[in-house]
């Protein structure tokens, strides 16, 4: 959390978007608990799995192996990323970390959490990638490693594109910053939001050209 941050919650303490009443946070644990969670399922099909993994159905056509969700992106879990994303809430990522730590049992053990880099565009706009900060918040909630691996270029967005769209957009968006540092490792990318996959499938494909032995990812909610 940025000084500023913390001064502006001093005088304006957070209110939660669900009940409206001030406990300096975005979502009280009584209103978290009226968010509509997922069955583990495959993310492509929605058809339910153990433990998240990509149905064999699916598998052919992802090189994700599991991909972990935490809830559907509706009311309440929408609200919040759109706080996010558009308010400059920046406290929202501790919380989302906070929702979805509970299921870090679905992630391998020794994976390394990586998070999903925002067109620097967005990063100018918000003043902060709101992914890496839930990929730290993530880390430091469940005692698990996380290492900035992914660049990005360009600057296309992706919201409301459909998935063919958003393949062809993504096109030799992400890069390896450490070559080195992926070969060999299981990684779980992080992100906040599920859409087509699009953004999910192009990241893991760049990171398994770089020599990642496996990659996952865990999400807070599914459109």
């Amino acid at each position: 959390m940025s000084i500023l941050e913390q001064v502006v919650r001093i005088f304006a303490p957070l209110s939660c978007i669900g009940c409206g009443t001030e406990q300096d946070v975005l979502l009280c644990d009584s209103c978290a608990q009226g968010l509509e969670t997922v069955v583990p399922r495959c993310y492509r099909c929605k058809r339910a799995t153990f433990g998240f993994s990509v149905c064999a159905d699916c598998q052919p056509t992802t090189p994700l192996r599991s991909v972990v969700v935490g809830y559907e992106f509706d009311g309440l879990a929408k609200d919040l990323v759109h706080r996010i994303k558009y308010e400059r809430a920046q406290a929202g990522t501790g919380e989302i970390a906070r929702l979805i730590s509970a299921l870090s049992g679905n992630l391998p053990e020794g994976a390394v959490l990586v998070s999903i880099p925002t067109a620097s565009s967005r990063v100018r706009a918000r003043g902060y990638d709101h992914t890496a900060l839930l990929t730290r918040a993530l880390a430091q909630k469940t005692g698990r490693r996380s290492a900035r691996l992914l660049g990005r270029r360009g600057q296309a967005h992706q919201v409301g594109s459909g998935r063919t769209r958003r393949l062809s957009q993504l096109s030799g968006a992400y890069y390896a910053i450490r070559p080195e540092a992926v070969e060999g490792r299981h990684l779980v990318l992080v992100d906040d939001i599920l859409t087509t996959g699009a953004t999910l499938e192009t990241a893991a494909h760049m990171l398994l050209q770089a020599g990642a032995r496996r990659v996952d990812a865990i999400v807070f909610a599914q459109a």
